[in-house]
């Protein structure tokens, strides 16, 4: 199975990937993963007047805060997987990459905001799950 795995370095990706390691059948070296990070862009008047060099090692620096933990629980349980960070919100990211990629499985954890906090505030997951073709799994 091709799974891509949405985290954010939070307390809920460390949840799912908690939840991913007890399961059997979600996690091992039958599978193939990629670990996404959406990277929040920089404002474009900043943008415009930073070196490129500058702005790619920033975007590379943010992803890797969140890859680094990842990378090593992944090494420790002896599995390998793709990481990738794209610049962007992150409900867009999942989306496009779970459709281009041809992904089987999207799995992501959830903050497990009510439905007045996600009308009010809005929710990745939510967003993933109304606009996402592949089947998602959603880890509270």
């Amino acid at each position: 199975m091709k799974i891509l795995a949405a985290v954010d370095g939070s307390q809920f990706t460390k949840r799912m990937l908690a939840y991913l390691a007890a399961h059997d059948d979600w996690f091992g070296g039958q599978h193939q993963y990629t670990i996404v990070n959406a990277v929040g862009a920089v404002p474009p008047r900043a943008a415009a007047v930073l070196d490129k060099a500058v702005l790619k090692s920033h975007y590379e620096d943010e992803a890797e805060k969140v890859f680094k933990p990842i990378r090593a629980f992944f090494a420790k349980q002896g599995i390998k997987a793709d990481f990738v960070y794209k610049v962007g919100p992150a409900a867009d990211v999942v989306v496009a990459l779970a459709e281009k990629g041809d992904y089987d499985l999207v799995v992501l954890g959830s903050h497990g905001h009510g439905s007045l906090a996600n009308l009010v505030l809005g929710s990745v997951a939510t967003k993933v799950l109304a606009r996402c073709k592949t089947p998602a799994l959603l880890i509270r």
